[in-house]
């Protein structure tokens, strides 16, 4: 029994130190640097870097709901820049950062955090209202 619970430990952190499943602060100091990342490529303006930050679904459907390469969607897209972050949850490994102007949602790749969804905008007892998203 001791033996199967010491492996079963074993499995768990070797899984973590694999999956990336450090401490709270940790991703959500992770999510937050990506989504400022995100949004310093739309000041530069850097569309490349922007397009790169965002998840496969969401590049995708930026795309094909704007009829032309993310390049020249991003910047279309008119998302709110902000000037600082007000708050990050961070849930497995999902997370939202809400800014002064707007919030972003992100997943983690085994490459880092990525941008699912933003421009996006709380509504009354509805799901947020995004600018861009993925499917």
């Amino acid at each position: 029994m001791v033996r199967a619970t010491r492996l079963g430990v074993a499995v768990t952190l070797l899984g973590c130190a694999l999956g990336g499943c450090g401490g709270v602060d940790a991703r959500e100091g992770a999510a937050t640097r990506a989504a400022a990342r995100f949004e310093a490529s739309l000041r530069a303006p850097d569309a490349a870097r922007g397009c790169a930050a965002l998840a496969p679904g969401t590049l995708d459907e930026l795309e094909q709901s704007a009829g032309q390469p993310c390049a020249k969607a991003l910047p279309e897209a008119e998302i709110p820049l902000s000037t600082g972050v007000r708050h990050v949850d961070v849930y497995g490994r999902q997370a939202r950062v809400v800014t002064d102007r707007d919030t972003l949602f992100l997943s983690s790749f085994p490459d880092g955090w990525k941008i699912t969804a933003a421009g996006c905008t709380p509504r009354p007892e509805k799901p947020y209202q995004c600018q861009i998203k993925g499917s």
